[in-house]
């Protein structure tokens, strides 16, 4: 059993360990096997024994950053955090962007024994505190741009101690708690022995980026990274020691936490890093400055990219794979990234519960349209609403499980039950597989509409939309109606701007009607130069559903008299 955090009543605290699922089968598969007591930044620091110390860890604007360099920078953040009185499994809220700094407060908070907590920066200052709430948090470790997004009512009344900002050098000016500069941290030790830990303790912690409700902490074990690095890095990836890899999702969601961190410092290799806006413009610009060798993005991103003006010009040439998840990827995108770069995208599907990638195309074994084979190391399994199995060829809800999955989420023993079920997550994704093992995504299980007395998956029309001339990227939905009932709606960002909307929109409604059964047609289309996305780069459905309801309000009020 693992020791419980300091000064937590929370029962997930006491027994986290009894939680854990050990895979066995899976694991077997890829030959995981892992000593009681392991340190998860043994990820990052087992490259000083392997001979990679002078070798290149991260690249970014600012220049490149060995291994050596990131070990003593990530010993000065642990040592630091351990002299403010922090003690085994305290939280440590990171609110960065993808700098160099960002690895060493992650490796340095684990190397210490604490469990670093990754939120997204897009977060409203209102989100920030009740991360910090949640999360018990003892320290937040920023950046000086960030800072306008704490107040003194975020930490009022809780276990917050200290903001350290990492690229301040005069020091935050917080009222009522201490605030400290990137020049204290300069003058910490630059050795730190690593924390026993159980391969079962804390390691990190990661917020879900749920639909409805506040975010729940998802909680990983000091093991979950060297398990993702033995199933998707070494089974799916290929990396070697002089590869880079270019990942737009940023460090504090799942999918770029692998595959900007994880998996180029479990081979040795380096990782590009980009602060701010990951606009085309310049995420082409990264490409040619740094020459990655590894790009990881999400559809809507590969869909701006080739959609964009730069794409034409654009030199690619250093890229020798490309990886696409979290979404579906367009027929039409992959067709036109292939044609233009030579580069078939790997699709596949990962969670944060599961921590990266457990479904996945093969660059010599695809079909587009799918979200792949099962990854090694992961168990897959369809069933019905109840748990029971499906028949084979039928569709189902997904559920997976392996060595990397999440325990539990923190403090939400209802949600927990809800996800994690005898060591298995289920997902609420509906798939079906077909006979050489490809898995098809068809939809959330709770997402059928009910339009004209028939059901109609939103996912099947919005992929029919993306695949017209006129349509960039679109988002299809069930929206509620003043009377109660729920509408088909569209929202659509248009590659042209030729004739009306309403020109428009019966040209789009038409196309899926002939292309679709007539009733699946969206009722209601409405159209934004571009769609909002989320901190993690998906579409917005909630702002746009928020959009929805605001415009409904406007035609009620102008309704009456």
């Amino acid at each position: 059993m693992m020791d419980a955090p300091a000064d937590t009543t929370a029962p997930e605290a006491v027994q986290i360990a009894d939680k854990v699922p050990r895979a066995g089968v899976a694991a077997d598969e890829i030959g995981f096997s892992i000593a009681e007591r392991y340190n998860a930044a043994a990820i990052l620091f087992d490259n000083l024994e392997n001979g990679n110390a002078d070798r290149p860890a991260i690249l970014s604007d600012t220049g490149r950053l060995t291994y050596a360099a990131l070990c003593r920078n990530a010993c000065r953040v642990g040592n630091a955090l351990l002299a403010l009185g922090l003690s085994r499994g305290d939280r440590v809220l990171l609110l960065l962007d993808d700098t160099p700094d960002y690895p060493a407060a992650v490796f340095g908070a684990i190397r210490a024994g604490l469990v670093p907590v990754l939120v997204n920066t897009q977060s409203p200052p209102d989100l920030i505190a009740y991360f910090i709430e949640d999360a018990e948090a003892k320290v937040c470790v920023t950046q000086s741009s960030y800072l306008p997004l704490l107040t003194e009512q975020d930490w009022e009344g809780t276990a917050l101690l200290a903001v350290i900002a990492v690229d301040d050098t005069a020091g935050p000016s917080l009222q009522g708690l201490q605030g400290l500069s990137s020049g204290w941290l300069d003058r910490m030790p630059d050795r730190l022995s690593a924390a026993d830990t159980h391969r079962d303790d804390m390691a990190f912690w990661m917020y879900s980026s749920g639909s409805t409700g506040k975010p729940k902490a998802v909680v990983h074990l000091q093991h979950d990274m060297l398990y993702t690095a033995k199933s998707y890095a070494d089974g799916i990836l290929g990396l070697d020691k002089d590869d880079i890899c270019f990942s737009v999702p940023k460090i504090f969601f799942a999918y770029g936490f692998g595959n900007s961190l994880t998996f180029p410092f479990y081979r040795g290799a380096a990782g590009l890093l980009f602060a701010g806006r990951p606009t085309p413009e310049k995420i082409f610009e990264q490409v040619a400055k740094h020459r990655p060798t590894f790009l990881f993005a999400l559809p809507t991103v590969y869909t701006a990219l080739i959609k964009s003006g730069d794409a034409e010009k654009a030199d690619l040439g250093s890229v020798r794979r490309c990886i696409s998840a979290a979404e579906i990827l367009s027929q039409d995108v992959f067709n036109a990234w292939e044609a233009r770069f030579g580069h078939r995208i790997v699709e596949g599907l990962g969670s944060t519960e599961v921590l990266h990638i457990y479904l996945s195309n093969r660059v010599d074994r695809q079909k587009p349209g799918s979200a792949g084979l099962r990854v090694p190391g992961y168990e897959m399994k369809l069933t019905d609403r109840e748990g029971n199995p499906v028949a084979e060829g039928e569709e189902g809800i997904l559920s997976v499980r392996g060595d990397s999955s999440a325990p539990c989420y923190w403090n939400r023993p209802d949600k927990t039950a809800e996800t994690m079920r005898d060591g298995w997550i289920w997902t609420g994704d509906r798939f079906t597989v077909d006979e050489d093992g490809f898995y098809y995504f068809k939809g959330r299980a709770d997402d059928l509409i009910k339009v004209s007395g028939q059901w109609v998956y939103p996912l099947e029309v919005e992929l029919c939309l993306n695949e017209h001339p006129m349509v960039r990227e679109s988002a299809v939905m069930g929206a509620p109606l003043p009377d109660g009932r729920t509408t088909l709606l569209a929202v659509a960002s248009r590659l042209d701007s030729e004739g009306s909307e309403e020109d428009a929109t019966q040209r789009l409604q038409t196309y899926v009607k002939d292309t679709l059964m007539p009733y699946k047609y969206p009722r209601h289309i409405y159209f934004l130069d571009d769609l909002p996305k989320t901190g993690t780069g998906k579409i917005d459905r909630q702002a746009l559903l928020a959009l929805w309801r605001d415009r409904q309000a406007g035609k009620k009020e102008e309704a009456q008299p």
